[in-house]
């Protein structure tokens, strides 16, 4: 007879169930978060998204993604910083196209994340990316936090 935990149980099932609701509530915070990353996003509205407290959004999405909810806006608000900066938009314009409020705070935040200052990145030659496909570039510039 198979107890509460066998894997062909309803305890079983519906903790499998719960686990794939989450992840889809927290793919549509994510979608959220790639799509209106300019925007003033905070982790309230991202957990509204996600159908869930702020605290329990928090934990989910950094279990789900490896990264607190904040810290993955940040890196996307980066990677679409690098982006803009390597077309030659200015170091202010690239701040303000991707929400950011303050420039000494996406200064930091960029230096922290791509490992140099917004103005060398942008100063610097990128002519490797752009000779390879878009799809190729956008995997190997993303920046990332964890190397």
């Amino acid at each position: 007879m198979a107890g509460p935990d066998h894997p062909g149980s309803v305890k079983s099932v519906a903790s499998a169930l719960q686990t794939t609701q989450t992840l889809a509530h927290l793919r549509r915070a994510r979608d959220l978060i790639d799509r209106a990353y300019a925007e003033p996003l905070d982790v309230p509205t991202m957990a509204t998204q996600a159908l869930m407290s702020p605290a329990h959004f928090s934990r989910e999405f950094k279990a789900a993604y490896g990264e607190t909810p904040y810290a993955y806006l940040m890196t996307r608000r980066i990677e679409r910083a690098m982006a803009l900066l390597r077309e030659g938009v200015s170091v202010t314009d690239a701040c303000t196209a991707v929400g950011a409020t303050s420039l000494g705070s996406f200064s930091s935040t960029f230096t922290e994340i791509a490992g140099e200052t917004p103005s060398s990145y942008r100063s610097r030659s990128h002519d490797a990316a752009e000779a390879m496909p878009l799809c190729v570039a956008k995997i190997l510039t993303r920046p990332t936090r964890y190397v």
